[in-house]
């Protein structure tokens, strides 16, 4: 099950707020090391990155990867374009800033 997160409308309204269930699933798919440098390389790219490019500088199964992958995307950190057999990554900075908030909070 995907995390919702309701983007915003326009750019100064504030970034949506996560459910505690939508927090404590970032929290898990962030427990493991492996998931949270993917999260860290994938925050130093602007754009996208490739499927591909993270396989090649993790030294992981593609298995493995895959479901690292999905694991990050369920918990609403990352989007997955597909394009073909080819998967194209980008951090959801909305959710990762309204997670980062939500710590703060507390």
């Amino acid at each position: 099950m995907a995390v919702k997160v309701a983007k915003a409308k326009e750019k100064h309204e504030k970034l949506p707020a996560l459910l505690p269930s939508q927090r404590m699933a970032i929290l898990k798919a962030l427990s493991d090391p492996r998931r949270l440098e993917i999260i860290e390389r994938l925050s130093q790219c602007p754009r996208c990155t490739a499927c591909s490019d993270l396989r090649e500088c993790l030294p992981i199964s593609a298995a493995t990867l895959s479901h690292h992958l999905k694991e990050l995307e369920t918990a609403g950190l990352i989007s997955i374009e597909r394009q073909g057999k080819f998967a194209n990554l980008t951090l959801r900075r909305d959710v990762w800033q309204a997670f980062l908030e939500s710590l703060q909070r507390l």
